[in-house]
């Protein structure tokens, strides 16, 4: 049996609105995934937009617990290191990952989007030094590539989703397309589930 061109572009061009790899518990989550509404950011640490939407969700995610409850959003953060615009966005995801390993994934990813015009090897140790990580793990498991593979599976699960670019938002599996600011992002999570 044969496999025609035209079948496989069906197959591969699916709805490129949607969220490709659902949420899991694989993925770097603040809050739980069975909350009302569920985002997904893809993002890249040097990318100035990626930081300014991650204060617009930190601003709009404290709202929300305090008017709808804490269990309302999830946040999850996919890794998109645009390396051809970005030369320290594939290290800094690599930093956050073995940050990770040593449970301090989130305090990691805010100093990278805090300092992201410092995001040389000596700054990401040093921010692996204030946040009192195990640092010769931290070099050995950046140093040997380990989290390669994991950031490669953010940026291919977000290939599939048809992002291209960052960031990109999905709310409840579905592409956020409208404008970056706190009112209409907001408004799109709170009527995502209605």
């Amino acid at each position: 049996m044969s496999i025609q061109p035209s079948e496989v572009s069906v197959s591969l061009d699916r709805d490129r609105s949607s969220l490709f790899v659902p949420p899991s518990t694989q993925d770097h989550i603040k809050g739980v995934l069975s909350a009302i509404a569920v985002l997904v950011m893809y993002g890249d640490y040097q990318c100035q937009e990626s930081a300014d939407v991650y204060r617009l969700i930190k601003v709009i995610a404290r709202q929300l617990s305090v008017s709808l409850g804490e269990n309302y959003l999830c946040f999850i953060f996919r890794h998109f290191p645009q390396i051809q615009i970005h030369s320290h966005a594939q290290r800094a995801a690599e930093a956050a990952e073995a940050a990770a390993v040593q449970g301090q994934f989130w305090q990691m990813h805010e100093m990278l989007f805090t300092y992201q015009q410092e995001l040389g090897n000596g700054y990401l140790v040093e921010y692996a030094n204030n946040l009192g990580l195990d640092i010769s793990q931290f070099l050995q498991d950046i140093s040997k590539k380990v989290y390669v593979d994991r950031i490669n599976e953010d940026i291919q699960s977000g290939l599939y989703s048809g992002v291209t670019a960052v960031p990109a938002l999905f709310i409840n599996g579905i592409r956020y397309s409208d404008r970056w600011n706190i009112e209409q992002l907001m408004a799109a999570i709170v009527t995502a589930n209605h």
